[in-house]
């Protein structure tokens, strides 16, 4: 019965929209069998078309660079890099921000067959220490080498390094590190063909590790490249268009959708300055794409929603009539509700409230594929009713990693969207989610009983859980391992919950307790500027947040966006925590995870003093 479901969806619901535009002229095999055969079919193809650009910190303007030229600067690079001596399936590990040198990078790599390793600049020495050793790493590119100090002054082996690049000149002399205007020939080297074969090994890309340390997982050309084919099948970028590439390339939404994908179809890409940027980048930049994850919608949705506050009752009343015409102008077009009368506003409140928002994130962006975390409902419905259609999509490292997508004839943004061309899914016990396609990985780097525990034949075990409703889509309900049970059974999924307490824009980090406790409780981290405006209103002092009368206001707050939960599962106590969770503080991923393990042992003497004087014992673990 699985199996048949599985089929159905699959022959229905995959639909290529790329066969509806043959003007789009996209690189599909056989004309690209490899990533670096792809990138030398974009060159053949459009050589003067701009492929990339970014700015010039020195001269303080935003430049461009054709797809020849970038060609030029890898025939650089793969000389180098042969020079090093290194050979097919030796590891060469990056550390560098998101940048035409980051493609030239992996593109000279892979077209001598090298395998490589991206690494987060914003995580720990210590993590990218293990990641280097891991890999056996031969060559590393950093910025500076204060940077690469840094990871050499951990606990962890690196010896396998042979050679450190650095962007920046060294500051002090040392034998294994070199600039890397010194270590690249002034030409380069015409090769017709790279010795990469579909199914040779082209990255190891370290997972985020919440729950220990990373996995590296073996992704080939093959995995990576119809991961990408098979996401423009479903919503294909065209030629003019241009996205702004702001997620680390180390994340694999980025690389495959934000990379090898334009790549494709020949858009081009501008890589933005910084997170910190972003707003002023938009500005600039005006893409017509982005690839995102929630949590930047969310900050945007919030700031809208800290500025009606202080906003009129005359512009708050047609806020929200844009966003309820809007959300059923959408429901309309996806043929969802019938027409009605009240969308003959829709031209007027576009004018008056949705462009004007629009305008703040360039003003000429048509979708976004948003990925990498659940995406709140509210969230989603407020800019698709504003004109900017979030596309919500599903994937792991392990399946390179798109599984399923929206489309923007069909998008239903409480779903993860239909299964790709070539994707087939199924539910199995315990309504676990299994994937299998040439999108699935090799396996994990030097861990075969990981990659058994996680593999059965062909088919991928997601460790989500999900449901498949008649029309193909999919919903994820829960971890498979992310559940806390109560001490009176009570099984309850975190994730939905702190999802929910997340639309209230007052609650900027959130994570749920409970395991073996008589009820749930909550360690939450307020946003910064609305904590400080609250404190102002109500003569509170913003140092000081766990006061009765401050838990039961927030309790309140918080019970507010509980109204779809059962009775068990409401939140009783809490402890506010002014101090965000980092990266560096250990209690999040380099992609942005709840180390959910560390978050609760940090803060477990709080925890321990919630539950005080109810007889359980207070050593109950938060899942991984």
């Amino acid at each position: 019965m699985v199996e048949l479901l599985s089929q159905r969806v699959a022959k229905i619901y995959t639909e290529d929209a790329l066969a509806e535009r043959p003007d789009l002229d996209p690189i599909l095999s056989p004309d690209a069998r490899t990533l670096d055969e792809l990138f030398r079919e974009r060159v053949r193809r459009s050589p003067d078309k701009l492929a990339y650009s970014q700015y010039d910190d020195l001269k303080r303007q935003w430049f461009g660079i054709s797809w020849a030229e970038v060609a030029t600067a890898v025939e650089r690079w793969q000389i180098a890099f042969k020079g090093q001596g290194l050979v097919k399936g030796d590891r060469v590990a990056i550390c560098y921000r998101n940048s035409i040198e980051w493609v030239v990078f992996d593109q000279a790599a892979l077209r001598l067959g090298l395998v490589v390793v991206p690494l987060y600049t914003a995580d720990r020495a210590d993590n990218i220490a293990y990641v280097i050793g891991d890999s056996r790493a031969k060559l590393v590119f950093f910025q500076n080498q204060q940077s690469w100090a840094a990871v050499k002054a951990s606990a962890v082996d690196t010896s396998c390094v042979e050679l450190a690049l650095l962007f920046d000149p060294p500051v002090e002399s040392d034998p294994g590190v070199i600039a890397l205007d010194e270590w690249l020939p002034e030409h380069g080297q015409h090769l017709d063909r790279g010795v990469a074969d579909p199914n040779d090994l082209a990255s190891i890309i370290y997972t985020s590790g919440t729950t220990g340390r990373p996995k590296g997982v073996m992704l080939s050309h093959q995995n990576m490249l119809s991961n990408a084919c098979n996401s423009m099948r479903s919503v294909p970028l065209k030629p003019d268009d241009l996205l702004l590439s702001f997620l680390p390339l180390s994340h694999t939404l980025e690389r495959t959708i934000g990379y090898y994908a334009p790549m494709l179809c020949g858009a081009t890409v501008t890589f933005s300055r910084s997170i910190a940027d972003l707003p002023e980048d938009l500005l600039s930049v005006r893409p017509t794409v982005l690839v995102s994850v929630p949590r930047i919608f969310e900050r945007i949705h919030n700031s809208i929603h800290q500025a009606l506050l202080s906003a009129g009752p005359v512009k708050r009343t047609l806020y929200q009539m844009a966003v309820s015409t809007g959300w059923h102008r959408f429901q309309y077009l996806q043929s969802a509700k019938p027409w009605r009368p009240k969308l003959l506003l829709a031209p007027l409140l576009e004018r008056l409230v949705a462009r004007p928002i629009r305008q703040k994130l360039g003003g000429d962006l048509e979708f976004a594929v948003v990925g990498g975390a659940p995406l709140s409902m509210e969230v989603a419905r407020t800019f698709i009713s504003l004109g900017i259609p979030l596309l919500q999509g599903y994937g792991l490292t392990e399946s390179s990693p798109v599984i399923s997508v929206n489309t923007i004839a069909r998008n239903r943004p409480q779903t993860i969207g239909l299964p790709l061309r070539g994707v087939e899914v199924k539910l199995m016990e315990n309504d676990e989610l299994w994937v299998r396609g040439d999108n699935v990985m090799l396996g994990y780097w030097g861990r075969p009983d990981a990659t058994k525990d996680i593999m059965s034949g062909e088919w991928l075990k997601t460790g989500d859980r999900a449901t498949i409703d008649d029309d193909g889509f999919i919903r994820i309900i829960g971890r498979i391992k992310d559940v806390l049970v109560l001490a009176n059974g009570e099984k309850v999924p975190p994730g939905n919950i702190e999802t929910a307490i997340q639309r209230d824009p007052l609650f900027d980090q959130v994570m749920l307790v409970g395991e073996g406790k008589p009820y749930l409780s909550l360690i939450v981290v307020p946003e910064r500027s609305a904590w400080d405006s609250l404190c102002a209103q109500y003569g509170w002092d913003s140092q000081q947040a766990n006061t009765p009368a401050i838990h039961e206001f927030l309790l309140t707050r918080i019970d507010a966006q509980m109204l779809e939960f059962p009775g068990y599962a409401r939140i009783r106590s809490l402890v506010v925590s002014l101090q965000a969770w980092s990266i560096e503080s250990g209690l999040l991923t380099p992609t942005l995870k709840i180390k959910r393990a560390k978050v609760l042992e940090h803060y477990q003497q709080e925890v321990d003093q919630m539950y005080a004087g109810h007889g359980i014992h207070s050593g109950g673990q938060a899942s991984p």
